[in-house]
């Protein structure tokens, strides 16, 4: 069963879709620059909330991988209604994230397919990796700055940067082999020679402003801090109705309920499932 059956997720008839409406209301929460969260779902997913990749859990519009989705959520969940996942994320001593419960990690998971809470998370990482950019380069850090901490880890980026400021001729396979290996592409031309970290740099720009403008929203009007003009939001039944779907598809509902009724929690205390419906149909107010 589809998580989007029946929503508006992409665009259609030069109307924004509820894509670009999630990633437009990401952007008005989190100051993150809309063109850039545009700009980098169209280069990692083609704007496809279910986009998966064929040899890593890179799932969603911005294809977070399992434990970066589980460590963003730690971070940032609870200021975005999902203290529910957050509460049951946890950390090993060395350093991995993980979820006792394996029907509820599913479930924190499943989010990565959810476009609000998708932008939103993806929206908050470049707002870390800005702060921790920012304080190492000395500079305001440009969207593609941005791109390169998703690509290389805010630590890479900032080796990337510093070093490219005094040599920006040197190789970027050089400097980070490793990647180099695993993207050629990225790293060599068709003739097989080196990039600069500059020509890497410039080439990661000019991705990110084609994917902006692929949408048509380069440079569009905006209303409501960033909201795209005549964008439409989608109703809470709407979310309730997908959320009760799934749930119902997995008998997940009815065994969360005889859990939280065999716990010693008062009736009047919150369940999970109503603060994870809860959180859905917030998500469309944009609180």
């Amino acid at each position: 069963m589809s998580l989007f059956n029946g929503l508006n997720i992409k665009e259609t008839s030069g109307q924004p879709g509820r894509v670009t409406q999630a990633i437009a209301s990401a952007s008005r929460r989190t100051g993150v620059d809309f063109n850039y969260l545009l700009g980098q779902a169209q280069v990692e997913s083609s704007l496809d909330p279910s986009a998966r990749a064929r040899t890593s859990s890179a799932t969603g519009l911005y294809q977070f991988i399992d434990q970066s989705w589980l460590a963003i959520v730690n971070d940032h969940g609870a200021k975005h209604g999902m203290g529910w996942a957050s509460e049951a994320i946890q950390r090993t001593g060395n350093g991995r994230y993980f979820v006792a419960d394996p029907a509820l990690r599913q479930q924190i998971l499943d989010l990565r397919n959810h476009p609000e809470t998708a932008s939103v998370m993806a929206a908050e990482l470049a707002s870390d990796n800005r702060d921790f950019l920012e304080a190492r380069i000395g500079r305001p850090a440009d969207s593609v700055d941005l791109y390169l901490a998703h690509f290389l880890g805010a630590g890479g980026a900032a080796k990337f940067l510093t070093t490219m400021a005094q040599s920006p001729n040197a190789s970027g396979a050089s400097l980070f082999p490793a990647a180099a290996r695993a993207n050629s592409a990225i790293f060599y031309d068709r003739q097989g020679n080196a990039r600069s970290l500059a020509d890497i740099r410039d080439n990661f720009a000019r991705k990110l402003q084609a994917g902006a403008q692929m949408n048509g929203m380069q440079n569009a009007g905006a209303v409501d801090g960033g909201l795209p003009a005549n964008a439409r939001t989608v109703q809470p039944s709407d979310y309730v109705r997908i959320a009760r779907e799934n749930l119902s598809g997995q008998d997940q509902l009815a065994s969360q309920q005889k859990l939280a009724e065999a716990q010693p929690y008062p009736a009047s205390a919150p369940r999970a499932e109503t603060a994870r419906l809860a959180y859905l149909m917030l998500a469309t107010f944009g609180r």
